[in-house]
């Protein structure tokens, strides 16, 4: 980010009614501008068109007059350094000025402007110009660049009013140049002139008019003060020392009978006051500091449209209106001084920098902890909230607890504010932990698909959870479902991850067709169950629908034709029971196994 240089070389701003011979229409007439010239402004026509009917100059275009030019000042100055300069026009927020600058000594060849802007004032800015807007908006796009000049380069500058509302304007001088030569910056020699070039003061200061000439037999002095040039009595001598605006002339005997007439116009501006500020803070989270807000504070009764107040880091820059601060500031945490500069809008070298007010930013805490919790359904509690309490933060549960962490036990909703409090102002953050109970997992059913290429096991748990499932000695997985489990027994586990409990049920994977066709077609002829000899001591019973028992298979007969007492049984459904002996030696029946087949003839 570039530096905002912001020394204002010279200022003088007033309606186009009271402009006193600060104003030309055409560039030859230019009004030449120097260190300590007055400028004011109030356009109204463009007398002869310097543009000779282009209808362009670099980015301005022609107006609905018919020329470049519709309501137009001149101005020319010539550099005395070297260094960044920049221009500060300020204009009416409610109206549209454009201007351009040229590096010419001669009116008839301008060229293009090194500088130009012709954007509407849509966004009603009150400056335009080049550099940086003093204001501090680093948005306005009606700045072009910073000027790199050289000493002795001669510029004219254009200034025209696209509209017709006419309120006036003021120019100002800008940038690193008036630091590095704060009394030649611009040439004053462009200004021949007995008592020098225009001058600008501020109230309460003394100024000396010197016109000193080598053999002057007398001097005399006039001051007009808007209704005539008036003696000065008892002013005789080749010094005036003035403390009043007003237009002065003097005129100095030569022996020869000749006099030597000078003018020059003295304007004294008011001297602002910066009022005492009070203290203030934000809170973190609150974004921008809008610096304005404190405008009224450091003005008082005097009138904004008369004065403009700045603000700084540090007391150098606002002495020197160095680097303002951005309307929209955003401050580091803490606390900071913030010091005010109020400047007279006709010369902002009449400045107080008396004034200055601490902006506390105070650290809006921040919550960082899990928003849901799981307890075991036996858990005798759990801690939530912030393990890590900040000792200036406040706390305070929606339950009433003021820790910054509490131990519960029941499922619920759990709120947590944390306040950091001082100078009266409160920040305030919120957190809400929503705990849940965990229960044991419980096997409600497992399906498993048989007679395929890839035998699968699917475990069903109707409590939720956070489970984890495994098949045997097997790694765990978090998903219910295993694939390519070989024939026999297995035992399948369903664990609570958060230790809330775990569960295993036996299960035995086996085959057997739905149907079969005993019409001795070598086709589905018998009905038997496949894998039943993995198991140990194996044993199939099967019923008719009421419940009797028709046959029993077991490793050495393992195959039922549809007889019983060889006699055939009729198309229907039935059942069959799968028992076994498991590790332990216990007679088992095997469960989760849909044990229905149909006989069809």
């Amino acid at each position: 980010m570039r530096c905002i240089i912001a020394i204002w070389a010279l200022v003088f701003f007033t309606r186009v009614q009271d402009a006193v011979a600060q104003v030309s229409a055409d560039c030859d007439n230019a009004v030449p501008i120097c260190n300590n010239t007055p400028v004011n402004g109030g356009t109204n026509g463009f007398g002869l068109d310097d543009f000779n009917g282009t209808p362009t100059s670099g980015c301005l275009e022609e107006a609905l007059a018919g020329a470049i030019e519709s309501n137009s000042a001149w101005y020319r100055f010539r550099t005395g350094a070297s260094g960044q300069l920049g221009i500060n026009i300020g204009i009416d927020t409610d109206e549209d000025w454009d201007f351009a600058l040229y590096q010419t000594s001669d009116c008839t060849d301008l060229g293009n402007p090194v500088r130009c802007n012709f954007f509407d004032n849509q966004d009603q800015n009150g400056f335009i110009g080049i550099g940086e807007d003093p204001s501090g908006d680093t948005d306005n796009v009606q700045y072009e660049d910073w000027l790199q000049v050289e000493p002795g380069e001669d510029y004219y500058l254009l200034i025209n009013n696209f509209s017709n509302n006419n309120s006036g304007f003021s120019i100002q001088f800008s940038g690193q140049i008036f630091v590095t030569n704060p009394y030649d910056a611009l040439d004053c020699s462009i200004i021949d002139n007995l008592l020098g070039p225009p001058i600008s003061a501020c109230e309460n200061d003394t100024v000396v008019l010197n016109a000193t000439t080598v053999n002057a037999t007398n001097y005399e002095w006039f001051m007009d003060s808007g209704s005539g040039f008036q003696l000065i009595s008892g002013e005789t001598g080749p010094t005036l020392q003035v403390t009043q605006s007003a237009l002065y002339r003097v005129r100095v005997s030569l022996p020869s009978g000749s006099s030597i007439i000078s003018e020059v116009q003295v304007a004294f501006s008011a001297l602002p006051m910066a009022f005492p500020v009070s203290h203030d803070a934000i809170c973190s989270d609150s974004g921008a500091y809008t610096l304005s807000q404190k405008n009224g504070e450091v003005l008082g009764s005097q009138d904004p449209q008369e004065f403009r107040v700045g603000y700084y880091a540090s007391y150098s820059d606002a002495v020197n209106g160095l680097n303002v601060l951005p309307e929209q500031y955003i401050p580091g945490i803490g606390a900071q001084t913030i010091y005010v500069r109020v400047s007279s809008l006709e010369n902002p070298r009449c400045f107080d920098v008396s004034q200055q007010f601490q902006l506390t930013v105070l650290q809006t805490p921040v919550l960082d902890f899990p928003s849901e919790v799981e307890i075991c359904e036996d858990n005798s509690g759990i801690v939530i909230g912030d393990p890590f309490p900040n000792t200036a933060f406040h706390y305070l549960w929606d339950s009433g607890e003021t820790t910054s962490s509490i131990i519960v036990s029941q499922e619920g909703v759990y709120t947590l504010t944390a306040t950091n409090s001082q100078n009266g102002e409160n920040c305030t953050s919120s957190s809400t932990v929503t705990v849940r109970v965990s229960r044991p997992p419980e096997i409600t059913d497992v399906i498993i698909e048989d007679l395929q290429n890839e035998n699968s096991v699917t475990v069903i748990t109707q409590v939720e959870g956070d489970f984890e499932y495994r098949l045997d000695d097997g790694a765990y997985q978090p998903t219910n479902v295993f694939t390519d489990v070989l024939p026999g027994m297995h035992a399948v586990t369903v664990n609570n991850r958060l230790g809330c409990g775990s569960v295993t049920e036996n299960i035995v994977v086996v085959g057997f067709p739905k149907f079969f066709t005993p019409n001795g077609d070598n086709i589905n002829d018998d009905w038997h169950i496949i894998g039943m000899l993995n198991l140990r001591d194996p044993v199939v019973s099967i019923f008719d629908r009421f419940g009797k028992l028709l046959k029993s298979l077991d490793s050495n007969s393992t195959h039922w034709d549809g007889r019983f007492n060889g006699r055939e049984v009729p198309s229907s459904d039935y059942w069959f029971k799968l028992t076994y002996m498991d590790d332990n030696g216990q007679l088992t029946t095997a469960k989760y196994i849909n044990n229905h087949f149909s006989l069809r003839r």
